[in-house]
């Protein structure tokens, strides 16, 4: 298995009226073929770890590296496109666009990706289909169930075959049953060059990955390798 994602001494610090570090030097290695969960109370970091790994946001301070290339936070462009080539994400809301059918929610990102139309299209379709909701193509998302619109969220994440999913709490706003048909789905995506991390208060899906961290006063505190 090879290292994907190294986190060096990684601190973020929010600048309010009073400075909060929220994570505090965390050092931890990634390597491909493996699910992740990442645990902890609320407010103790794990969005903001998600979003400095997905390159959403930088660091205070510290340094990330992809395939021991270190990331320059300043080169915006260069890393949206790293990001949109390379990272899928999947939110607990699923963000989809409301205006747009979930053949288009899926589709848009490879555009941004630089890839054309027809090909981009006809990919979602098979990615939709996989994932169950070829009937549902031209359906908006305010005519969707909660589980077909997180579906449609891991279709969106998988159509730039990105080696890298990172999920925040994809099954926070789902019933119990749902949640577990999301979660097989998610964790179905796994394979030998792609890893997955999600952020999760579910201790019975944690248990489920194949390493559990916990971060717990901004650093992970305990593996479970």
């Amino acid at each position: 298995m090879n290292k994907v994602i190294e986190l060096s001494n990684l601190t973020k610090t929010f600048i309010a009226k009073k400075n909060v570090k929220v994570l505090k030097k965390i050092s931890f290695k990634f390597k491909s073929g493996k699910i992740y969960s990442l645990m902890g109370p609320s407010g103790s970091g794990k969005s903001t770890l998600l979003n400095l790994i997905s390159l959403i946001d930088r660091p205070s301070s510290g340094s990330i590296k992809y395939h021991n290339k270190q990331i320059d936070f300043s080169k915006n462009r260069e890393n949206d496109l790293f990001r949109a080539n390379n990272i899928g994400i999947i939110y607990q809301q699923d963000n989809l666009l409301p205006d747009f059918t979930a053949l288009e929610n899926v589709y848009l990102p490879s555009l941004a990706a630089g890839n054309k139309k027809e090909n981009a299209v006809n990919k979602a379709k098979y990615i939709l289909k996989t994932v169950g909701l070829a009937h549902r193509l031209e359906h908006y998302p305010n005519e969707l169930s909660g589980g077909e619109k997180q579906r449609i969220s891991i279709a969106r994440a998988l159509i730039n075959e990105p080696n890298i999913i990172l999920a925040d709490e994809p099954t926070g706003s789902l019933d119990k049953k749902t949640s577990i048909e999301i979660f097989a789905l998610l964790k179905k995506q796994l394979n030998p060059k792609r890893l997955i991390i999600f952020a999760t208060h579910n201790r019975f899906f944690a248990n489920k990955s194949d390493c559990l961290l916990e971060i717990i006063d901004g650093n992970i505190k305990s593996i479970n390798v």
